[in-house]
């Protein structure tokens, strides 16, 4: 319960809901509910027996006035007698019921509209509310919770989960409010007409909860499986679409469909199982109704062919109606319970999302930082993801308005080291400052907005590219887009794409080629006016003539800016102010071009080699 309590948070402030469901709901019970106590009344009307009209002859003279309104059946009766006694006898009287009749359930039928509106509402507020908060929270989280988890799982819960804790618990809160309540407003009736008879009926009903209970109980189990297996589902989905041309590349697609295929059968038995046990609980409880029913017939036509019952017939018809509806609202109960367990289950994944928290937050200290003015310091800084070491007693400075490059081996750290200065990880021990600020003492949007990326992967929207290079910057002009555009050597080829900026690049950037993808990217950098550049890779997956355009565009980009750059092109850092070589997360030399190659030493070897590469 208290996972769904807490679901239920998400519809705050619910009593803009609650309060006006709850009266809506009581009157639509009331009103529904007399419509099935008139049905005697009505039927008395239709087939007067000597007795009935000598006692309601009697009642009216006996009384002069009409009973409290807080008595309805016995109020009803007068009128009733009042119209056959006045009016017409047994013809006015059954005009009287049946527009009775009518106002009730048009009454009965506009609050129970009105009941359901503010439900929907409801439920779609919560939706709302909790779809938000998921995908906010998300977006927060560090860059390494991504790869740990797979992408599909996150989206499944997102997207499907959400839908089914919509649907499942929001509807029974509607079921644990308006059917109990209507189940007593039905036993009141049941009471107010035979009591002994009501008893008796009481017997059977635990039987059939019974039943229905064992009929759900593995439920939730069920729905977690099934749940954690559309997970995968979409997991495998996602990477099938995202690698759809190394899948044929390399002859995988028999394999990339059976493991679909497999996961989708398992998704289906399960869903299967779990669709067998919700619809076997209908027919059970309806079958087990109908068997009460068929016993309180006999039992009650018992009672009254044998004069031990001051029930009449009328009166007697309206029971078995008010107990027939009686299993409608005991029915929806226990299809809820059955579908409380697949929103439980949902719920659980949904807010075991929400719990995840970022492990790179803003310090209560944090200050926001505008300007840059000295330098970017590494003191001491060391990195290690679980048990191995990355970065080992990394010091150095990147001076304002100087270009740096990191170079070595594949798995040196350069990737790693890269990504600890906005902050998309902390180092383990050491500090990185920018000027006298170490960055764990400045808030992660304005560190980042101190920066500009470029990385190896052109990673673009499927939108326009106009939008593609405004991201993130609302307030952009047409003029500001055009020369960053300019800058990057993308204007041209810009201009030349069927609708210019405006042209769709498709889902990410797959209409453009690698070059113009990256320029984009470029652009992008340069729009946002960064001090400090952040390059990792940008030419690495270039041919010649996309290489020159884009190392073109790089070299305008780091004008006047403070640029830290990956490469393992000579032609990219050769003209670097400072070349920091990396060996196994260790600094091993550092220096210009000139005097790496003097030195003789792991740099030349690169060099000679051309083996520069990123990890």
């Amino acid at each position: 319960m208290k996972t769904y309590f807490r679901l239920l948070s998400f519809a705050r402030p619910i009593e803009k809901f609650a309060i006006p469901y709850i009266l809506f709901t009581l009157l639509y019970v009331f009103f529904s509910t007399m419509v099935l106590v008139l049905l005697g009344p009505l039927l008395n009307a239709l087939f007067p027996t000597n007795t009935c009209n000598t006692a309601a002859v009697a009642t009216v003279s006996q009384t002069g006035h009409p009973p409290s309104i807080f008595h309805m059946t016995e109020l009803f009766k007068y009128y009733l007698q009042y119209y056959i006694i006045h009016y017409g006898g047994a013809w006015g009287a059954l005009k009287f019921v049946c527009l009775v009749i009518i106002v009730f359930v048009f009454l009965g039928n506009l609050f129970r509209y009105l009941s359901q509106r503010t439900m929907e509402n409801l439920r779609v507020h919560t939706l709302l509310n909790l779809r938000k908060t998921v995908f906010n929270n998300v977006i927060d989280l560090h860059l390494a919770y991504f790869s740990n988890e797979r992408k599909g799982d996150i989206i499944s819960k997102v997207s499907s989960d959400v839908q089914v804790v919509q649907y499942s618990v929001t509807g029974t809160l509607q079921v644990i409010f308006k059917e109990p309540l209507t189940m007593i407003a039905y036993m009141i009736a049941l009471v107010s007409i035979s009591a002994k008879l009501t008893l008796f009926s009481l017997l059977v009903i635990p039987v059939s909860a019974f039943i229905i209970s064992r009929i759900v109980k593995r439920l939730k189990a069920q729905a977690i499986a099934a749940q954690q297996s559309y997970g995968n589902m979409i997991s495998y989905l996602d990477e099938a679409l995202s690698g759809i041309k190394i899948i044929k590349a390399f002859n995988a697609t028999d394999f990339i469909k059976n493991r679909f295929n497999k996961e989708n059968q398992t998704y289906s038995n399960i869903a299967r199982s779990m669709a067998r046990r919700q619809q076997l609980a209908s027919p059970v409880s309806e079958t087990l109704s109908v068997t009460m029913i068929s016993f309180i017939v006999m039992y009650g036509g018992y009672l009254i062919l044998n004069h031990k019952s001051d029930l009449d017939a009328g009166h007697f018809i309206a029971y078995i109606g008010i107990f027939s509806q009686l299993m409608r609202p005991a029915k929806a109960i226990s299809d809820s319970f059955s579908n409380i367990h697949s929103g439980i289950a949902a719920g659980e994944r949904v807010l075991a999302l929400i719990d995840e928290k970022p492990l790179i937050t803003d310090a209560p200290d944090a200050i926001v930082v505008t300007e840059f003015n000295e330098g970017l310091h590494f003191n001491k800084v060391n990195f290690a993801y679980d048990e191995k070491v990355v970065l080992s007693d990394i010091t150095f400075t990147v001076p304002k308005g100087k270009t740096v490059a990191l170079v070595g081996p594949s798995g040196g750290g350069k990737s790693t080291l890269m990504d600890l200065i906005p902050r998309f990880m902390d180092p383990k021990s050491g500090t990185i400052s920018i000027d006298d600020h170490e960055i764990k003492h400045i808030t992660a949007n304005s560190l980042r907005g101190l920066m500009g990326v470029v990385n190896q992967e052109s990673i673009l929207f499927n939108d326009s590219i106009y939008n593609n290079i405004a991201f993130g910057k609302t307030d952009a002009t047409p003029e500001q887009v055009e020369a960053a555009a300019r800058i990057a050597n993308a204007h041209n080829f810009i201009l030349e794409t069927e609708n210019g900026y405006n042209t769709n690049i498709g889902d990410r950037g797959t209409k453009l080629s690698g070059g113009q993808r990256q320029r984009i990217c470029i652009a992008r950098a340069v729009l946002t006016n960064p001090p400090i550049m952040l390059l990792d890779e940008a030419t690495s997956a270039l041919d010649t003539e996309s290489e020159k355009l884009v190392q073109d565009a790089l070299n305008n980009l780091m004008k006047n800016r403070t640029s830290l750059i990956i490469a393992h092109r000579l032609s990219t850092i050769q003209n670097a102010d400072i070349i920091v070589v990396l060996e196994n997360g260790r600094i091993v030399e550092t220096g210009n071009h000139q005097e790496l190659i003097n030195h003789n030493g792991l740099y030349r070897k690169l060099i000679d080699m051309q083996t520069f590469s990123a990890d």
